[in-house]
């Protein structure tokens, strides 16, 4: 078992975004959950919450809004590490991520190098956010089980 703590920056709305939207619905913009938008994202994971902590991975993939009643994410990323003792390893996630819930939980469903045959948990709560901006700094805590 390992457990790991980093900091996870969604940058949208940067001269150098890390997330950007690759699609959206024809009526995403009137939906009040943003319904059908979509964006690719390559954030960088920090040990601190400050924008220039020391980068220990990435995490890589795509998110998408995709709930009629609330603001609910469809997460699918690997969490890539590129430093430390577990660089070159990853851990991936899939699950429902409902942002402005203080407390949410996302499944590990794999992983690889270190965290082969990985299952675990990764529980995220917002540390900041501009509404404005739409950038946000995400507090992660993962629990996994690999061989």
């Amino acid at each position: 078992m390992t457990k790991l703590h980093f900091y996870f920056h969604d940058i949208v709305t940067a001269k150098n975004p890390s997330a950007i939207q690759i699609a959206q619905a024809n009526n995403t913009f009137q939906s009040p959950t943003f319904f059908g938008l979509v964006r690719m994202m390559d954030n960088p994971l920090t040990v601190n919450p400050e924008p220039n902590s020391k980068i220990i991975g990435r995490a890589q993939g795509i998110y998408g809004s995709a709930s009629f009643e609330d603001i609910g994410l469809l997460m699918t990323l690997n969490l890539v590490f590129t430093n430390g003792k577990y660089n070159g390893s990853t851990l991936s996630i899939l699950g429902h991520n409902q942002i402005f819930h203080e407390y949410r939980e996302m499944p590990i469903v794999g992983g690889s190098g270190v965290f082969r045959l990985a299952k675990g948990i990764a529980t995220a709560k917002t540390y900041q956010v501009d509404n404005t901006t739409q950038n946000a700094i995400v507090e992660y805590h993962v629990v996994v089980l690999h061989y």
